[in-house]
C-alpha cells in the first residue's frame, strides 16, 4: 500500500511540472492564476499524501489545511486584484482610458 501511495505522490509530482508549465507560458493571466491554484491543490494532496507513507496523517493534515487556507486566499486575492486592473501591461488601453476618465470627471 505505501508503493501505491508513494507512486501516486510521484505521479501527481510530474503534474505538477505541466501545470507549471502552464503557469509560465499560459496565454492569459487567468490561466497563469488558475495553474497557480491547481499547482497548490496537488501540493495539498501530496503533503497528505506523505501523511499516509509517514503513518502521521494527524501532522501532515494540519499542514495542509493551512497550506489549502492559503492557496484559496492567495488566489482570490490574485483574481480580485486583476478583474479590477484588467491588464497586467501599464501602459495598455485600459489604463489609458481610465486616465481620460478621470481627467473629464475632475
Amino acid at each position: 500500500m505505501i508503493n501505491f501511495f508513494l507512486w501516486i505522490g510521484i505521479a501527481l509530482g510530474c503534474l505538477v511540472f505541466v501545470c507549471l508549465y502552464r503557469a509560465s507560458v499560459g496565454p492569459t493571466v487567468m490561466d497563469r492564476i488558475v495553474a497557480i491554484s491547481v499547482i497548490g491543490t496537488k501540493t495539498t494532496v501530496i503533503l497528505l499524501l506523505m501523511g499516509f507513507i509517514y503513518s502521521r496523517i494527524d501532522m501532515f493534515i494540519d499542514i495542509s489545511m493551512g497550506y489549502a487556507i492559503l492557496n484559496f486566499i492567495g488566489t482570490l486575492a490574485i483574481s480580485k486584484f486583476f478583474y479590477s486592473r484588467k491588464s497586467i501591461i501599464p501602459g495598455s488601453k485600459y489604463f489609458a482610458e481610465r486616465g481620460q476618465k478621470n481627467k473629464c470627471l475632475s
